[in-house]
């Protein structure tokens, strides 16, 4: 019997090692996906976001977010304490899991990083990304994750791998920054017309969809958080399928809805689309096949009209992470009541109002304090040129500058 209990342990372990390993590879599919929806000008910068941000998040979360969000008992957040003290686990490793949840911060500030491209300054973004990382992400991911329910309040609230908890934090950071910091320069005309900005690389663009598709299996997969027995294995193996479906249909629906009202198919909604879907699914990927597909084509429609939307309403998010995570991320969380008996849409919404209200009005003020010290936007002139140029005497592709 300790054999085999050896086993399970060694096995989990592994599952969430080697998920944890596919979640990291979405911070490069972040990276590329960015890239190449941007303006090549700006690309050193964003590469650097994305490098920089991973690297604080995997030091902050160890100094203080991982046992914020897990260490403690308390309803409004755990003990500050550091080095992943006095915390154990009986079925795998502790470091397993400090590295599987590290992955999954790091991802929450990674769909920052895209809203507020081409524009911010990069130290406000790591400032914030610090506070993020250690603090607001930790804090939020305690009353559900770590297990306290905010004093009952979010009792029964399900989020299985993160639609809430992790992509839609990360879209309402992102909001209360963007909010601030306003539109790039030329995005939008007087008279309320937009100006589309295209990126530089769309093959770049959909290698970065293709890195994140296959980054979402360690995501959704590995949130079983057991493989131990038959059972566990046919869990991740439905979960695999159902996260692979909802993609699909996110792709394929955003194809559809585009030729039909622009008469052409639009590539950037496509990959959105397909990463729409599989937002929308990580938050009851366990919940069957029928769930999946009709999660991801839901997330299709939503994605290409709420990128409308946000043009409409005059905020500017190069990449759409917006209508991706945050919009996405609300619907997934959402479309869990209607395939759960055991969970109602006010149990789900709670725990969204919880979570959105928390991380946006703390968000809201971190970058107000960023805004008003350091400054959180780069110079005009400075946008003009370029960001790369001017912080961080760095091109993209020196071959073709026009010096």
């Amino acid at each position: 019997m300790e054999n085999f209990s050896d086993v399970q342990y060694i096995l989990t372990s592994f599952l969430m090692l080697f998920a944890g390993a596919l979640v990291m590879w979405m911070a490069a599919g972040f990276a590329m996906l960015e890239a190449g929806l941007t303006r090549t000008k700006n690309a050193v910068v964003i590469l650097l976001k994305n490098i920089l941000l991973y690297a604080v998040a995997s030091i902050m979360f160890y100094l203080i977010g991982y046992n914020l969000m897990y260490g403690g008992e308390g309803a409004f957040m755990g003990d500050i304490a550091f080095a992943l003290d006095g915390i154990t686990y009986s079925d795998h490793s502790l470091m397993t899991d400090f590295f599987f949840q590290v992955v999954f911060v790091a991802t929450a500030a990674s769909v920052i990083s895209g809203v507020v491209a081409e524009r911010i300054k990069i130290w406000a973004f790591i400032i914030f990304t610090v506070i993020l990382t250690a603090f607001i992400y930790p804090i939020q991911g305690h009353w559900s994750w770590g297990g306290s329910a905010l004093g009952g309040f979010m009792e029964g609230f399900s989020d299985f791998a993160g639609s809430s908890i992790v992509h839609s934090v990360g879209g309402w950071a992102a909001l209360a920054g963007v909010l601030l910091l306003g539109a790039r320069e030329g995005k939008y005309t007087q008279t309320g017309g937009v100006r589309p900005i295209p990126g530089s690389s769309l093959p770049l663009a959909t290698l970065g969809t293709f890195i994140l598709w296959l980054g979402w299996f360690g995501f959704n997969g590995g949130s079983v958080l057991a493989m131990g027995t038959r059972d566990d294995v046919d869990s991740i193996a439905g979960v695999f399928a159902a996260t692979n479906m909802a993609a699909a249909c996110g792709a394929v629906t955003a194809a559809l809805l585009t030729q039909l009202l622009y008469k052409k198919v639009d590539l950037t909604m496509v990959l959105n689309g397909a990463l729409a879907g599989l937002v929308a699914v990580t938050a009851g990927p366990d919940l069957g096949m029928l769930a999946a597909l009709v999660d991801g084509i839901v997330a299709g429609v939503l994605v290409v009209y709420s990128v409308s939307f946000f043009d409409k309403i005059r905020i500017d998010d190069p990449v759409g992470a917006l209508s991706v995570h945050l919009v996405n991320g609300i619907w997934g969380t959402l479309a869990v009541a209607i395939w759960n008996p055991k969970v109602t849409f006010m149990m789900q919404l709670k725990g969204i109002l919880a979570i959105g209200l928390f991380t946006f009005l703390s968000s809201l003020l971190i970058w107000y304090i960023l805004k008003v010290t350091i400054g959180i936007r780069v110079a005009a002139e400075h946008e003009q040129d370029g960001i790369d140029i001017h912080e961080t005497g760095l091109e993209a592709y020196p071959e073709f500058s026009k010096n």
